[in-house]
């Protein structure tokens, strides 16, 4: 993995609490049994947090942006009521918020959740959330794109620190749906 993962100092994130947002921290714990990968596959590594977004990391780590994968939390209304999912996509595509985010949200208007709704809810700080530790009654939409990837680079909870992880791995994420076209590539 460390090739495909640049210049990255990797380390079994379970080792390095200090790493991770408490809530992610605490998802290491409790993995699930039949994910996959063990929990001491899933790998952390410290970085410098002014270098957290997604191009200035790859840049300054050697980290290919087909590798690197992003966490974004939607926010869609129907109604008074609004339901959030989180949203696991490759640097080099976009989630289709408003079509396939939208439709299996079952909501009239979606949107990226704001930024301090989404700091408060999740327990992680913005630039890295991650979708190990949110709230388990959210669903995780994961690109297939993603899935299809042997190892990527997302968000530790923190903007210090990025964790490694098999691709698959996140589609088998306690409330993960792998769907097939999530997001678009970046034009």
């Amino acid at each position: 993995m460390a090739g495909v993962m640049g210049s990255l100092k990797l380390e079994p994130a379970q080792s390095r609490p200090d790493l991770l947002a408490d809530p992610v921290a605490k998802a290491l714990t409790v993995w699930p049994e039949d994910a996959p990968i063990d929990a001491d596959q899933v790998l952390v590594a410290p970085i410098d947090p002014g270098l957290a977004d997604t191009a200035e990391f790859c840049e300054a780590y050697d980290v290919g942006l087909e590798v690197s994968a992003n966490c974004v939390i939607v926010a869609g209304k129907r109604g008074e009521s609004v339901r959030y999912a989180a949203c696991i996509v490759l640097a080099t595509t976009r989630a289709d918020v408003n079509g396939v985010v939208r439709k299996r949200l079952d909501v009239r208007k979606c949107s990226f959740a704001p930024m301090d709704e989404a700091v408060r809810l999740t327990g992680m700080e913005y630039g890295g959330i991650t979708p190990i530790g949110l709230p388990v009654d959210w669903p995780i939409l994961v690109d297939a794109r993603v899935v299809a990837t042997p190892h990527v680079i997302i968000g530790s909870g923190v903007r210090h620190s990025k964790i490694a992880i098999a691709g698959p791995a996140l589609g088998a994420l306690p409330g993960a749906e792998v769907i097939e076209g999530l997001a678009r590539p970046v034009e």
